[in-house]
């Protein structure tokens, strides 16, 4: 019995870690993840995007929406033990999306100041977006 809950769990589990097979007529937006930070799809062209994992847009020209969360060491705030913890959401707006292509979105920070990267599949630099806001969590 211990086995079969064993298998059953892991089936589980494996099956919600799994991408969608991409849509070749739709362009693919991997996240670039971090173990130390939290990068989130959120939104398409001001829609909710409902797999927070990817996005997968049509051709053309988009604007998509993360969400970023990311420590601040404290050499950077002062005298604080604990990292500070910013939750910031940044957009992102390319008009040249093409069917079939992968893109990576990465985010990171240099101190307070988040920043979002959008590079094509030899990895080129193609797009930069801006923080919308954030706050401290």
């Amino acid at each position: 019995m211990r086995t079969l809950f064993a298998v059953g769990t892991f089936g589980l589990l494996s099956a919600c870690s799994t991408l969608p097979d991409p849509d070749p007529n739709q362009a693919w937006i991997d996240l670039a993840r971090d173990d130390d930070t939290s990068l989130h799809a959120v939104q398409l062209d001001e829609r909710d995007w409902a797999d927070n994992r990817y996005f997968e847009v049509p051709p053309g020209s988009h604007e998509l929406t993360v969400r970023y969360q990311f420590p601040v060491s404290p050499s950077n705030i002062g005298p604080v033990d604990e990292p500070l913890w910013r939750d910031c959401q940044l957009n992102l707006t390319f008009k040249d999306f093409s069917a079939g292509q992968r893109y990576s979105l990465q985010a990171g920070s240099i101190g307070l100041r988040p920043w979002v990267k959008l590079y094509d599949g030899q990895q080129k630099l193609i797009g930069q977006g801006l923080p919308a806001g954030c706050q401290r969590t």
